[in-house]
């Protein structure tokens, strides 16, 4: 049987007020995506563990089968982008953010307002790269709109603490320069050291950068300081998909099909030349969902199974934008789902759809909540009618975890 997996990132939240105590799913006018849940069975998902507050990596690292704890965010992307790494090489994720000073450390915004175009953020990374010394040899990589890579070269450790305050302990209004985990480690120490230098020249370049100017000039947020997260020095060893195709263009999901060993495919993704995210976003998504039908149509023969990521979705539940977030949805429901019930009529082919992680609009973050998952393969079915957290809870396959995800789902058979 054929197999193909979907990730609806971030899509799955917590009820809101906006929707008379319903959450973005249950709202959300999905009847393609319902058409596979009242012909299938449902559960329910912790990616890690309870209580766990999941970022993307680690969690589809482990709904794939792995152990979460031995892949870095940093070396994910880092592959992603194609940066060659060898041992001993730091890479670290990163956001271009907003500050009000070194003094202070105060955080107006970890994505300077999320308005960064494509060609701000690879002016800021050229001269970084340009004007930054350090002790050892180092390269900064520009990814989507507002993300990017730090690559330091050398013998590194990653016994160190973020500096991106929704990734580390500090939390709160200030962030916190990198510490290392282990004051006798002296690599960490090293490290962090390193890093903090970096983090400190940078914002001497960024700050008052011509980039920054023009932006301020329009009443935008400057980016001028770089948050860290997700740090490592190795790739591991990750359980391999090679009868797999991935059909993703976003640098994490990238990085994540090589190291399952899946054959990825992908397109150019929009840049954003307009400050409105928003438009680009649909424009986005509209692209991911045409290429994935697209590549479908034209592979699936070819591959025992796909893995389709939209990453779209996850964005409205950090600006506490539930609107924007069930608009996205039904958009994926019409456009690909709706292509997907007609592509496997007739066809021996399992759909299985989950998210990788909960991101409720009200909280502005990702949260520890359970995730939906449906398994759809034309013979079995449940009681559950509708893709959303309450109906999840009813389904027969009960509550499981992302270790699990694989082998309870059939998707590793």
């Amino acid at each position: 049987m054929k197999k193909i997996l979907v990730i609806l990132d971030g899509a799955s939240g917590l009820p809101e007020n906006c929707f008379g105590g319903r959450t973005v799913l249950d709202a959300a006018e999905t009847p393609n995506l319902d058409f596979f849940v009242k012909r299938g069975k449902m559960g329910y998902m912790y990616p890690i563990k309870e209580r766990h507050v999941p970022g993307s990596g680690e969690a589809i690292m482990s709904i794939l089968g792995n152990d979460s704890l031995l892949f870095q965010r940093g070396v994910i992307e880092a592959l992603g982008l194609d940066i060659k790494l060898k041992r001993g090489d730091f890479a670290v994720r990163t956001n271009f953010g907003t500050i009000d000073n070194l003094t202070s450390r105060k955080i107006i915004d970890r994505r300077a307002g999320r308005t960064l175009t494509t060609k701000e953020s690879q002016a800021l990374s050229k001269d970084l790269n340009n004007n930054i010394k350090l002790s050892c040899k180092f390269e900064f990589y520009p990814g989507v709109q507002h993300r990017g890579v730090l690559v330091l070269r050398g013998g590194f450790s990653d016994n160190i603490s973020n500096i991106d305050p929704e990734y580390s302990k500090s939390g709160g209004s200030k962030f916190v320069f990198s510490k290392p985990f282990d004051d006798e480690d002296e690599i960490a120490k090293y490290t962090s050291n390193v890093l903090n230098d970096f983090i400190v020249q940078a914002f001497e370049v960024l700050n008052n950068h011509q980039v920054n100017i023009e932006r301020r000039r329009k009443g935008l947020l400057p980016a001028n300081i770089l948050f860290t997260r997700g740090g490592g020095i190795e790739i591991s060893n990750a359980k391999k998909y090679k009868s797999w195709m991935s059909i993703n263009s976003y640098p994490l999901e990238i990085g994540i099909a090589k190291i399952s060993g899946m054959n990825n495919f992908a397109f150019s993704y929009p840049k954003l030349k307009k400050i409105d995210v928003y438009d680009n976003l649909y424009a986005s998504l509209n692209k991911s969902i045409k290429f994935a039908t697209k590549i479908l149509k034209k592979q699936h023969k070819n591959y025992l199974g796909s893995y389709i990521h939209f990453k779209e979705t996850d964005v409205p539940g950090h600006d506490n934008k539930p609107y924007e977030k069930k608009n996205m949805l039904e958009m994926i429901d019409k456009r690909f789902f709706g292509f997907l019930r007609k592509f496997i009529r007739g066809k021996d082919i399992k759909v299985v759809v989950t998210c990788d992680h909960s991101t409720p609009c009200k909280l502005k973050k990702h949260s520890a909540d359970p995730v939906p998952v449906l398994v759809y393969d034309g013979k079995k079915s449940d009681e559950t009618i509708k893709f959303c957290e309450k109906e999840s809870k009813r389904g027969n396959f009960g509550k499981m975890y992302g270790k699990d995800f694989m082998k309870k789902t059939g998707l590793d058979r």
